[in-house]
């Protein structure tokens, strides 16, 4: 079902919370960044938190919770995380066993819940320069990949990177790797441009999350790493119990957008 239109975060998530919204959030909140949800035990969580340390492309930590606390105070303190998700996947051993609405039925006093930076974030300031995106203008879910590199270790945390893909022409690809590469705390600029046979992926058309997107004849894929990679690290290290965003399916925090613009990054 579609959002109605809301003037606030806050407005946004209560609707998603009242199941109005269940869909993916590329372009909803305009104004408002995203974020990418992992909730870990805490016997789980310092291991992670040095896992995001040493992958902060993939993994760019904008809030860590309290043990046992649903809120992320950094970012929406009045928000739940058991609830303010469109969807979610919840993992039991690596096994995918649920992808509800809410997760209040999952939750434990031991979680400890991780706020990672979306690329949804930087997509207003691409379509603010003129740059469609490929996904929004064709109604789908952004295409995401598992690639052939491999994200640095902690602890039983390892596994491949996952990234996101946009196309655009060729000539407006450096325009898009400038405003991106201003947001490093929403994966900043890309993690490769081109042939996706040189990062292991096969076929376009055959996404491993979200939906495939025509590419145009004058297109070049672009990539960038994405907050989806802790899933596919998660099956992987098998903790007993991890819940994740469904793909595509976000956060919405109350920090504006342009408050993760920072030019002159890299």
């Amino acid at each position: 079902m579609t959002l109605r239109a809301a003037h606030t975060a806050a407005a946004d998530r209560e609707a998603i919370r009242a199941g109005e919204h269940t869909g993916p959030t590329s372009g909803l909140a305009p104004g408002f960044a995203q974020a990418n949800l992992v909730i870990l035990p805490a016997d789980e969580a310092l291991d992670f938190l040095r896992f995001c340390v040493r992958n902060p492309k993939p993994c760019p930590l904008l809030d860590v919770t309290d043990t046992g606390s649903p809120h992320p105070s950094g970012i929406a303190a009045d928000a739940d995380l058991r609830t303010d998700l469109p969807r979610y996947r919840v993992f039991r051993d690596g096994h995918l066993v649920d992808e509800p609405t809410d997760v209040v039925g999952h939750w434990r006093t031991d979680l400890v819940s991780f706020l990672l930076g979306c690329s949804f974030t930087f997509e207003w300031a691409l379509a603010a320069a003129g740059l469609p995106i490929a996904h929004q203008v064709q109604g789908v879910n952004v295409p995401m990949y598992v690639t052939n590199r491999r994200c640095t270790p902690a602890g039983r945390f390892d596994g491949p990177l996952v990234v996101s893909m946009r196309p655009f022409p060729s000539d407006a690809v450096p325009l898009a790797v400038e405003i991106s590469a201003r947001f490093p705390a929403m994966h900043g600029a890309p993690v490769h441009i081109g042939d996706p046979a040189e990062i292991g992926i096969s076929d376009l058309a055959t996404p491993d999350f979200g939906d495939a997107v025509r590419v145009g004849a004058d297109e070049v894929p672009v990539f960038w790493a994405c907050g989806v990679t802790p899933q596919a690290v998660a099956i992987e290290a098998r903790p007993s119990l991890a819940i994740f965003h469904a793909p595509g399916h976000m956060f919405v925090t109350d920090r504006r957008h342009d408050t993760f613009d920072s030019p002159g990054a890299s």
